[in-house]
């Protein structure tokens, strides 16, 4: 059985700033995902798109920021677990013992669970089901896949405006569709979208995708019409929204609230030794934030510590002073 001083479950912004802190805190880290490589919501379902409340970044893309943050973590040589999914937690000698889907088995210090939401898969396309061919996606890894196509972007929350937003300078074509009339976006992304003349159609949905093996074009049905419309289309993305699983993490005895784990202002969870941070944790007042897990990533890589060696400090001093 492998040991380690900290064990971050999650290998999303939180987890891996975590662990460049823990580095830097002198703790030995394995950063553990069962996502095959590190970033993880942003990797796998918005990494082309811009980010805009990092402290410091007017603007930065996702795929960019997660590279950042693994060089960051690079420093202090932290050890990676992916594609492996952790399932049990038990104690030995009032250390937490992690075991893997891949059998691993992990003694640790202290845990920091920073796995976001957990596990989570997309929202299917109905229209979608009846449709065996290619151009129907979910998440859109490289932009320059739908340079010059005509795109549908199916849905009303902030990926699927994003999306638009995103595409519009280099795709032949965008329109957007949405079942209602009123919106889960951003109200300042909506008004983007609409300044740059990008068709909206609201209470829609698309009723039956075209096509020989490849998209070619959609039928949409709007309410009040007696017909269904047709456009044009190489790429339809279905930005529905996700649902979110977290799974094994349920039957461990945390203290939880829906698809959250309960804290402290500490970050500490009712188990001992075990913390969480990020879009994961809740408490009174949280703000699901990407700037506000990396300060609870901070706060609990130090509180851990202590956890680790009561003779440790819980502030450790600025990383600028060892420069």
């Amino acid at each position: 059985m492998d040991t380690v001083d900290l064990a971050i479950i999650g290998a999303g912004p939180t987890g891996l700033f975590a662990a460049y802190y823990a580095g830097f805190r002198g703790l030995s880290t394995v950063v553990a995902d069962a996502l095959p490589e590190p970033g993880g919501q942003i990797t796998a379902m918005y990494p082309e798109k811009l980010i805009f409340d990092v402290a410091g970044f007017p603007e930065i893309r996702g795929r960019d920021l997660v590279d950042n943050l693994v060089r960051q973590a690079a420093t202090f040589e932290p050890r990676y677990l992916l594609g492996t999914r952790a399932e049990t937690l038990e104690y030995v000698d009032d250390r937490p013992v992690l075991g893997f889907s891949d059998g691993t088995r992990l003694e640790c210090g202290s845990v920091i669970i920073t796995g976001g939401l957990g596990s989570f898969s997309s929202r299917p396309l109905p229209a979608a089901d009846a449709f065996g061919g290619e151009g129907v996606v979910y998440f859109v890894p490289e932009l320059a896949v739908h340079s010059g196509q005509d795109v549908v972007v199916v849905g009303g929350g902030d990926s699927a405006f994003d999306w638009a937003l995103a595409l519009h300078p280099i795709a032949r074509s965008v329109t957007l569709v949405h079942r209602r009339e009123r919106f889960r976006a951003h109200p300042g992304s909506v008004e983007r979208v609409r300044g740059l003349g990008v068709p909206i159609v609201v209470n829609a949905q698309v009723t039956r995708i075209l096509g020989d093996g490849r998209v070619d074009g959609v039928e949409i049905a709007v309410k009040g019409e007696d017909s269904e419309r047709r456009y044009p289309a190489d790429a339809v993305i279905a930005a529905l929204g996700f649902t979110a699983d977290l799974g094994p993490l349920t039957e461990w005895g945390l203290e939880l609230d829906k698809r959250h784990i309960r804290t402290d202002t500490t970050t500490a969870t009712n188990l001992p030794r075990v913390f969480a941070a990020g879009d994961i944790a809740e408490y009174p007042g949280k703000v699901r934030l990407i700037a506000t897990g990396f300060g609870e990533a901070a706060t609990a890589v130090n509180n851990a510590a202590v956890a680790i060696n009561p003779d440790a400090h819980i502030f450790p001093g600025h990383s600028s002073e060892n420069g």
